[in-house]
């Protein structure tokens, strides 16, 4: 928009905004004002944040652009360890609403110039004194600013009805802290260092507050206060991200990954075996970069074998892969979730995999591999691999 910045200076209010999630970690954030979701699509992938929510007026531009917010198909194939939940309301910001109250963190960029000056007060009592949230950061113009903007000759956006000074910002800010309990720091982004009128008594372009509880003080304002509960606002949009927390999800994610590694040993296997036609060992089963060795597990515990016309792949070996011990990380709760899914069928002792064999992998191999005594064997390196998870 301005060529005195770069980047834009609507992405650097996003990227403080980014910064400070990054820095404090917040779960539950609501964005006021969040017209066409610009922010709320950045900080879904900050998974700390388990609720983010967005609030506007203007219904139609939400339901224009909340689909956007959708999860990426590859989100189901690779779901997160942690919960998210998108919601977005439509409702006004001087409203009382209960399902955003007590957030951890509520963000305002450059919406309070959009207010009537009128209902700045009221504004500030619904945000500070009834969402009390743990933080808030506020950015919005900075009129001092305006006459070094090429141009401008009033105000900013044709629908603003005011624009601070950086005093009149300041002073907003501090008699809210003294109101309702918070501290502040002053920032913001946006300087034109190369322009020769811009000095520091001007401030940036964007000034930006970020409010934190005092606890010392707010708790006692709060006991002050008795602000009935309400339920403005209109919920369009509500999507729960996959996640590793959904049992069910957690279910289908493990077997695919079991069923994906164990087809890619038995092939190995197979091709390595027709082109011996002798006993392979574990070592000579091509190994996929990142393999996790199971410690004090021996590694003839670990080979393929025949059964029945099938090849049995062994838990253990299937346990070393890492994206799988990192979902199970003990032999005991890998084989209880197999055993409990009807995709997956096992040995009847537990200890491995078994796939069948297609007409279009079948080879000349020699009878040598099918082993009685492997049951055995294998059931010894399970036993390791119990001991080795009840040390952790």
């Amino acid at each position: 928009m301005n060529p005195l910045f770069s980047p834009p200076l609507y992405k650097q209010r996003y990227q403080f905004v980014v910064d400070f999630v990054q820095n404090y970690k917040p779960k539950k954030v609501v964005d006021l004002g969040c017209a066409h979701c610009d922010l709320l699509r950045k900080l879904k992938f900050h998974r700390g944040i388990e609720l983010l929510v967005g609030v506007d007026i203007d219904s139609a531009v939400i339901r224009q652009n909340m689909y956007t917010l959708d999860p990426f198909p590859s989100e189901y194939l690779k779901p997160s360890d942690q919960p998210l939940t998108v919601q977005l309301y439509q409702g006004s910001v001087t409203e009382k609403e209960l399902r955003i109250k007590g957030f951890d963190l509520v963000t305002c960029i450059e919406l309070i110039g959009h207010l009537p000056l009128a209902e700045v007060e009221r504004f500030s009592n619904v945000l500070f004194g009834y969402m009390f949230p743990t933080a808030v950061i506020v950015s919005t113009p900075n009129a001092d600013f305006n006459p070094l903007l090429p141009g401008c000759s009033g105000f900013r956006h044709i629908d603003h009805k005011f624009e601070w000074t950086k005093v009149e910002f300041h002073n907003w800010a501090l008699e809210v802290c003294r109101l309702y309990g918070y501290m502040v720091e002053f920032s913001g982004v946006g300087k034109a260092p190369c322009n020769e009128d811009w000095n520091e008594s001007i401030g940036f372009c964007s000034q930006i507050a970020v409010f934190h509880k005092d606890s010392s003080r707010s708790d006692a304002y709060m006991r002050r206060e008795n602000m009935e509960d309400s339920s403005a606002y209109k919920l369009l949009y509500n999507v729960v991200y996959p996640s590793l927390c959904d049992s069910n999800i957690f279910q289908r994610t493990l077997v695919n990954e079991v069923l994906y590694w164990a087809e890619h040993l038995k092939r190995k296997w197979l091709e390595a075996s027709g082109e011996e036609g002798t006993g392979l060992h574990a070592s000579d089963i091509t190994k996929c970069p990142g393999d996790y060795q199971e410690p004090g597990v021996a590694e003839v515990g670990q080979e393929p074998y025949l059964q029945g016309g099938a090849v049995c792949i062994p838990l253990v070996r299937v346990l070393s892969f890492p994206s799988i011990h990192t979902l199970c990380g003990s032999m005991q709760r890998l084989q209880e979730a197999l055993q409990s899914d009807s995709r997956v069928k096992l040995t009847d002792d537990a200890v491995a995999v078994v796939l069948a064999i297609g007409e279009d992998e079948e080879a000349d191999i020699d009878e040598e591999w099918e082993d009685p005594a492997c049951a055995e064997t294998l059931q010894s390196a399970v036993d390791c691999m119990e001991d080795w998870d009840a040390e952790l």
